[in-house]
């Protein structure tokens, strides 16, 4: 009978086989080790940080927040456009869009906006030791730290055996709300002076609730018709957004409603 080292051996034995032969050889794909080693540090980050800053002053990251806000937007910008661009010269279903496995220039095209999307992922991580430095620790919730923790396996995972196909519509949709998010931040940073031009923030948290039903619908759609993308994944997905969707209307709720609402003595 297998011990369970020697099931852990199998499962990752499978994954360095099964995968994207095209992708195998990029930044952080072939083998999960590292990834799980980087969500660990992560964890560990979280942990020990607030601890480690508790008797140190809030750290002044104005320049590299404004840096980083922004070139975030930029980042965001480009996969938008060759998620946008490359589907429509391939000709992508919003349907139903197998992927393409080939080494053909679109299709190489496509799984490399997937990579890069999995690493915009990983450099966001960034965004929870910033939240530490500067000692915001009431913004590390457990949605925030759900959804950067969890982003990075989604998208190494996607990388790894569906780069393209119709998880480019989830990269397409949350490029465009990483635009308006990080221009959100980018100004944020400038200063206090730039709050009276930042009144839209609650219509940020309905345009990633909006992006998480999209893609519910889209996803539930594609569980439930013939469609030549693995089910697992779709399954995946679904369950993740739904999660999302409790979790971001939770924030919205607690956030913009409650908070509006006169104390019954």
């Amino acid at each position: 009978m297998e011990s369970a080292w020697q099931r852990v051996e199998s499962m990752h034995r499978w994954i360095l086989e099964n995968g994207d032969k095209r992708t195998d050889p990029w930044l952080l794909i072939y083998s999960p080790v590292p990834i799980i080693c980087m969500f660990l540090c992560y964890l560990g980050i979280i942990w020990i940080g607030p601890k480690l800053m508790k008797h140190t002053e809030p750290v002044n990251l104005k320049a590299v927040l404004i840096v980083y806000n922004f070139a975030m937007v930029g980042l965001s910008i480009y996969m938008f456009h060759e998620f946008l661009v490359t589907s429509w010269l391939a000709d992508y279903s919003y349907l139903c869009q197998p992927v393409d496995y080939s080494p053909s220039p679109l299709g190489m095209r496509m799984a490399s906006v997937c990579w890069w999307f999995f690493f915009s992922k990983v450099i966001e991580l960034s965004d929870t030791v910033f939240f530490i430095l500067r000692k915001k620790n009431s913004q590390l919730t457990f949605l925030h730290v759900y959804h950067h923790g969890t982003m990075i396996f989604n998208w190494w995972a996607g990388v790894k055996f569906v780069a393209g196909g119709q998880s480019f519509f989830i990269g397409l949709l949350n490029t465009f709300v990483h635009i308006v998010m990080y221009s959100y931040y980018g100004l944020a940073a400038l200063g206090p002076h730039m709050q009276k031009y930042l009144w839209w923030k609650r219509y940020l948290t309905s345009l990633q609730l909006v992006q998480f039903v999209l893609l519910t619908i889209h996803t539930g759609y594609n569980l439930f018709t013939e469609c030549d993308f693995p089910d697992s994944m779709n399954a995946v997905v679904f369950a993740y957004c739904v999660s999302l969707i409790i979790l971001f209307s939770n924030f919205y709720y607690k956030s913009y409603i409650t908070r509006k609402r006169p104390k019954i003595w």
